[in-house]
């Protein structure tokens, strides 16, 4: 080995006092190094762009010096996937990931540990926010000295990001878990709320909405697994400290990640996902020794379990290709909860300096350790019956373009044809009154379930549902589903009539109308006696009319477009 290659690499943390996170350019510029110096342990280099232009990178550790995708799935290789950085405040994983990548290169008797597995990384995935620097953004947390900000260029969260896809990065991370389907990944963060003796805490993919004998898997082998070998290496850990009151003591319930997450979008693609979650104000250094545990920890399980892992993951696809009903939300089953042995600080409540209320404090002189209620299952709330295709018009191309990159199998129509189809009519609506993310995310859908006759036009798009990628359409095409593409507002112009009235026109024509159309006028009978205060508004009485008359009904309001082949 050439004398250079054995020259010691430390990273901005560990040349600096524990308190101190890399910059970007440091930590592309040390990656870099590490790949020309040892080209058959590590491939590393650009992979896409941020919406602010900054190039984003992947990096791949081969213990075998095999680095092409293709080549890696055709041996049914296993991929460990770790995102860091989609929160740069948040960048102990970034710190961790290069010391680790890092000990790869240098320590052969450590590569040899990743056997036939595969390490697949990102090492800062929101670029935009990680140049962003400063040390004031996150009030409430403990170090490092400097850091980035949550949002990117657009001011976007990008963990709100992966099935709506406003941003480059998110189609970027689309597109990289189709490419390379990993079997497990880890997206680093650091947590906040409420205050205990726990550094680590972690979410994963919620068992029961994973569901398969995956879900079972997560539950009974591997977090249980994870959570003893944390202990025995000093980091204790608990789950995600999401309290369903005010503080830990009423309970903690798991976190439903719901696909605009990380571990929520991988499942849409049969992958545990683990989402770290290590206590802002635990000092930096602790949080990221934790940190580097953790990703230690669930690596070396997933090379240890791999054939199983991949094992359940291919039975899942394949029942899925089969499955007619589909839970699309769940619900915190609220009767049924277990226990955790929790290690916490007392809560205490007393009057607040800055007002006429009292406050909340923990007291880390009176630490204790009890059983609170752990809420950890989730029942299915919304289940449809899907058809054995959907329907997409080309005119949503936006929606086709999301599919793709997430290598959903489409065909297009070649000719035109007649076919009896189900779809859906919207009904009332809920709507953020502020926008979320960019968008007005509806957060109650109601829907009524219709059959008729329509032409599919060439060019127009069918989606099967035997497939491998089932789920990810299911879940993003059933309006009722928790982040369905209807929810972010990719269909909202069918929620608007295109044509207008005048009333003194119109006026005449309504009661022509009530006269001629026995069912409006039982409804309109109905509406007058449940809002006698809207008798005196012109406008809401002829808008009733209209919106519920036959003779100029526009069939293409609030119906929703993608359709069912039954």
């Amino acid at each position: 080995m050439h004398p250079e290659s054995l020259a010691p690499m430390l990273t901005p943390y560990e040349k600096g006092n524990q308190n101190q996170t890399t910059l970007w350019t440091e930590c592309i510029a040390f990656y870099e190094e590490l790949a020309r110096r040892f080209p058959t342990v590590l491939r590393f280099g650009q992979a896409g762009v941020s919406d602010g232009g900054i190039p984003l990178h992947v990096g791949i550790v081969s213990a075998d010096g095999v680095f092409d995708r293709e080549a890696i799935k055709r041996a049914g290789r296993p991929v460990f996937f770790n995102n860091n950085g989609i929160h740069p405040g948040e960048p102990e994983g970034i710190d961790a990931c290069m010391a680790i990548v890092r000990n790869f290169c240098f320590d052969p008797a450590k590569l040899a540990t990743l056997g036939n597995t595969v390490l697949l990384f990102v090492p800062i995935y929101n670029v935009d926010g990680c140049l962003n620097r400063a040390s004031t953004s996150r009030p409430n947390q403990i170090g490092p000295e400097l850091f980035g900000f949550r949002g990117n260029s657009r001011h976007l969260d990008l963990n709100r990001d992966f099935v709506k896809c406003d941003t480059l990065n998110a189609r970027f991370f689309n597109e990289l878990i189709t490419a390379w389907d990993p079997d497990v990944m880890v997206d680093t963060h650091t947590s906040n709320g409420a205050d205990y003796t726990y550094t680590m805490t972690l979410i994963h993919t919620q068992a029961d909405k994973l569901g398969s004998n995956l879900g079972p898997f997560l539950r009974h082998t591997m977090l249980p697994h994870i959570f003893k070998e944390m202990e025995a290496r000093g980091w204790p850990t608990c789950p995600y400290v999401n309290p369903v009151q005010d503080t830990p003591d009423d309970g903690i319930a798991e976190f439903l990640e719901v696909p605009r997450f990380s571990t929520g979008f991988t499942a849409l693609h049969n992958i545990i996902g683990f989402m770290p979650e290590t206590h802002m104000l635990k000092p930096f250094q602790d949080r990221y020794e934790s940190m580097r545990t953790l990703l230690d920890v669930t690596r070396e399980f997933t090379v240890t379990h791999a054939a199983e892992i991949q094992r359940l993951r291919a039975e899942a696809k394949a029942a899925q290709r089969q499955q007619k009903e589909w839970p699309v939300t769940w619900r915190m089953d609220e009767d049924h909860p277990t226990t955790f042995r929790f290690k916490g600080y007392e809560a205490r409540r007393h009057a607040s300096v800055l007002g006429n209320y009292a406050r909340l404090s923990y007291d880390r002189s009176k630490p204790y350790e009890k059983d609170i209620p752990y809420y950890s299952n989730f029942v299915a709330d919304t289940v449809v019956r899907v058809p054995r295709a959907y329907v997409i018009p080309q005119a949503w191309r936006e929606v086709v373009e999301r599919l793709q990159w997430n290598g959903v199998q489409m065909t297009r129509v070649e000719a035109p044809r007649q076919v009896e189809a189900k779809y859906y009519r919207i009904g009332e609506l809920s709507t953020r009154a502020t926008a979320y993310e960019g968008h007005m995310f509806h957060d109650v859908v109601d829907v009524t379930e219709h059959t008729g006759t329509f032409t599919l036009n060439t060019g127009d798009w069918i989606v099967p549902l035997d497939q491998d990628n089932a789920r990810y359409a299911v879940e993003t095409l059933e309006p009722q589903a928790h982040d369905s593409f209807f929810r972010w507002g990719f269909f909202n112009s069918v929620l608007e009539r295109k044509e207008a009235i005048s009333d003194y026109v119109f006026e005449d024509l309504a009661v022509e109308l009530l006269e001629t159309e026995p069912a409006l006028k039982a409804k309109f009978n109905a509406w007058k006696a449940a809002n006698p205060d809207q008798l005196s508004n012109q406008d809401a009485v002829l808008h009733f009319i209209l919106h519920n008359c036959e003779r100029h009904a526009e069939p293409e309001w609030r119906r929703y477009p993608v359709l069912g082949l039954v």
